[in-house]
């Protein structure tokens, strides 16, 4: 169900005020400390933001995918690292509870999730098996009617405040691949479950990853998603194409914010005698930077009506996520360009966000990795 127009219009201009007027200005603080303020995190919580996706039966907004793509582009307009507090609840931490959780399941977690009660986390990736995902080696063994979870997850996003996570194991050890893998509730305080310290990164500071480590981590068997075992991986990839989507409309907010911050200096900043604005190669810079994030917004927004329609989106969310992901790269490099030594310089904003984009060629699936997807899917169609 999609919310009447006068109430996402004024969830919009919520959203888009709160970005301007407080978390701008906190950007540098954030990125410094290398933590999100908890006044800001409380702020969050009664705005209604861990709970955008999740449905309103369950406390949440239930935002359509077009609705979830407006909203994150408008999040796009400051540093990720504020939208990552609450984005793995909206996204990829409750999503497969969403999608294929069992009624229990749904009730016990979903609302604690809406309002932020309860922090969730996805736990895909491991040291060996980050793109090659069907290859994890996390081994959950059944002991009566608990599994017994071993191995070791990297760079989980939220980890270290995370109170659950969505975690792939592998239940069947005689099937190779995808297959034998299934997908797991797992509580913070489950035995033998630690997080390691959180990681230093190129950007995003503010959002924090860490490894969690699993050491005879008793679960119980009813916390299988879905209470099906050997379909974890098919959950992981349906929830993948939805975040797929929210990162690429992100990637575009944050290429429009850059665009934004290269008009207005280029038309203070003066070079011989005039507005460097002035200057053609500038205007080639802006002007391709704002026809591919027209592009990518485009392409955005059309795969969105496509899963809403109920369309199987994972051709077009490949195809989003690679262009997306790069365009943003693209906007931030010139950005850098056009502010000249200033952009290089922490003093102002191009240089963080300049750090903070390289991220979102690499997670949730990198950019070969998407070029695979699309080759796959495009293949599919030829048999």
């Amino acid at each position: 169900m999609a919310l009447d127009t006068e109430t996402f219009s004024i969830l919009l201009d919520t959203v888009e005020r709160f970005v301007a007027e407080r978390l701008v200005p906190l950007e540098a603080q954030v990125a410094e400390e290398d933590q999100v303020p908890a006044d800001v995190i409380t702020e969050m919580k009664e705005l209604g933001l861990f709970g955008l996706t999740i449905p309103e039966e369950y406390g949440g907004l239930g935002l359509t995918m077009t609705e979830e793509i407006e909203v994150a582009i408008k999040l796009g307009g400051t540093t990720p690292a504020f939208r990552s507090v609450f984005g793995t609840n909206i996204g990829i931490g409750s999503q497969g509870i969403v999608m294929d959780g069992t009624t229990e399941q749904k009730a016990h977690y979903l609302p604690k999730l809406a309002t932020g009660e309860m922090i969730s986390s996805f736990a895909l990736t491991e040291p060996e098996a980050g793109s090659d995902a069907g290859s994890l080696k996390t081994c959950a063994r059944l002991e009566g009617d608990h599994y017994v979870l071993n191995g070791t997850k990297r760079f989980i996003t939220n980890s270290p405040s995370a109170d659950i996570f969505t975690l792939m194991a592998r239940t069947d050890p005689d099937t190779p691949g995808a297959k034998g893998i299934s997908a797991f509730i797992v509580e913070r305080n489950s035995p033998g479950l630690s997080v390691g310290p959180p990681d230093k990164k190129m950007g995003q500071q503010g959002a924090k990853t860490a490894d969690v480590i699993l050491e005879d981590c008793r679960v119980p068997a009813a916390n299988i998603i879905g209470g099906i075992a050997g379909v974890g991986f098919k959950t992981a990839m349906k929830v993948l194409d939805r975040g797929r989507l929210h990162i690429s409309a992100v990637s575009v907010g944050i290429a429009e914010r850059l665009i934004k911050e290269c008009i207005a200096y280029a038309s203070e900043r003066k070079q011989f005698g005039k507005a460097i604005a002035e200057f053609q190669l500038i205007q080639a810079m802006l002007a391709d930077s704002k026809a591919e994030s027209y592009a990518a917004r485009t392409m955005v927004f059309d795969a969105a009506k496509k899963k809403e329609a109920g369309e199987n989106i994972t051709l077009e969310a490949a195809c989003c996520k690679m262009f997306a992901t790069e365009m943003v790269g693209k906007v931030a490099d010139r950005a850098v360009q056009i502010f000249g030594g200033a952009g290089y310089i922490s003093e102002y904003p191009i240089e963080r966000l300049y750090r903070d984009v390289r991220l979102f060629r690499i997670y949730e699936g990198t950019t070969q990795i998407q070029q695979l997807v699309i080759a796959r899917e495009l293949l599919k169609d030829a048999e």
